[in-house]
């Protein structure tokens, strides 16, 4: 299969196979079933709702849901809906988890549970993707959502894990740019410093299967003509796969940009877990909740 260069890509990755069941913590939420019932029609999951019965069946009615029978597991409790849906996961019984109208805090202390949690790779991370152009290419950038200030061995672990992600979709030597806000090493400037530590770390194999190149800045990274124009040669200038970004508050507001201003398609998963875990912000569209499940799905 050739790798995936879109979104589109990707949906069709995730229709190989049988539908695979999807554990959701707290499901009640109009964006969430929505997303569940348009990848339940077209194949992808087989949702299993682990919360109140009273909310859920409700919304389902008042939406007019209709493409799937809804399985429902009944837990009153935020926690306790967060622990069973993982635990799902964790027995096999389910093959994906998504968080559903739960604070994220809830939703990854119960992923993270040293008992029945799902944590696989020392770190966990928050892996968001959307359509890159010029070239053609899927655009992964991490971490928006759980990393907050991650050190150098942290990034590391970072990039690790999107590239993984990247190859599973047929991705076969990422190119890694780490971001920061100019293209050259300043002192004045942390990013800058650990986007090149990163960059040489790569190039002697303490980072493997990808290409590091930092610091670049983010039109470098993304727009050949941006970095043509910088007269800035590198292997990721313009056609980066995987964007690095410096810490949890350049991603966050990378991601919320792209939401509010809908200049493209998204999709986002944890990754480092034993499966992939669809975590979403509430404020999401229906959209991004079902490219991301179909992105757990393509992967799963």
């Amino acid at each position: 299969m050739p790798p995936a260069t879109s979104l589109r890509d990707v949906h069709a990755r995730a229709t190989h196979g049988t539908p695979r069941t999807i554990a959701v913590a707290c499901p009640h939420d109009d964006d969430v079933l929505l997303s569940l019932d348009r990848a339940a029609a077209a194949g992808l999951v087989r949702p299993l709702l682990v919360g109140r019965r009273a909310v859920i069946e409700p919304l389902i009615a008042q939406l007019g849901l209709t493409r799937f029978t809804p399985e429902i597991v009944e837990c009153s409790d935020d926690t306790a809906a967060v622990e069973t849906a993982v635990r799902k996961v964790r027995s096999g019984e389910a093959q994906m988890l998504m968080k559903g109208l739960v604070s994220t805090g809830t939703f990854l202390k119960g992923v993270l549970n040293k008992e029945f949690g799902l944590r696989q790779r020392p770190l966990l991370s928050h892996v968001a993707v959307f359509d890159g152009y010029e070239p053609d290419r899927l655009v992964f950038f991490t971490d928006v959502a759980m990393n907050i200030a991650p050190d150098l061995a942290q990034k590391a672990q970072l990039i690790e894990n999107a590239v993984g992600l990247a190859q599973a979709l047929g991705v076969e030597r990422p190119k890694v740019a780490a971001i920061a806000a100019v293209e050259t090493v300043n002192p004045e400037m942390p990013a800058t410093l650990e986007a090149a530590a990163l960059a040489k770390m790569a190039d002697r194999g303490q980072i493997k299967g990808c290409v590091v190149d930092g610091p670049l800045a983010l039109d470098n990274a993304l727009s050949v003509e941006a970095a043509r124009h910088k007269g800035i040669t590198s292997p990721a200038a313009g056609v980066a796969d995987v964007l690095l970004l410096p810490d949890i508050e350049a991603g966050n507001v990378l991601y919320k940009a792209i939401g509010c201003f809908k200049s493209r398609p998204m999709a986002a998963i944890v990754v480092g877990a034993s499966a992939p875990v669809v975590l979403t912000s509430r404020a999401d569209s229906d959209e991004t909740k079902f490219n991301s499940i179909a992105l757990a799905a393509a992967v799963s």
